[in-house]
């Protein structure tokens, strides 16, 4: 069973961390790295992202990372 079929509050944080994701991507293909609107998107992918708990193993090499952080990365790349 998924985290997000039992806990509707990490399913809400997960939805909006993609959607930040996204709005990320966007504003860094049109404006680039260096504005203040991008960086501050991207402070708000990230901090949305620490909100949920960590998923123990399931990243590279082993290393522990954010539940459902394949799909929330997918989204800072642009990339459905």
């Amino acid at each position: 069973m998924s985290e997000f079929e039992y806990n509707t509050r990490n399913a809400k944080i997960q939805g909006l961390s993609v959607q930040v994701g996204e709005l990320f991507a966007d504003m860094y293909k049109d404006n680039g790295s260096d504005t203040t609107d991008t960086l501050q998107a991207l402070e708000a992918y990230k901090s949305l992202r620490r909100l949920l708990p960590m998923d123990y193993g399931s990243g590279r090499m082993g290393f522990e990372r954010h539940l459902g952080a394949t799909a929330a990365h997918k989204a800072t790349q642009g990339v459905s």
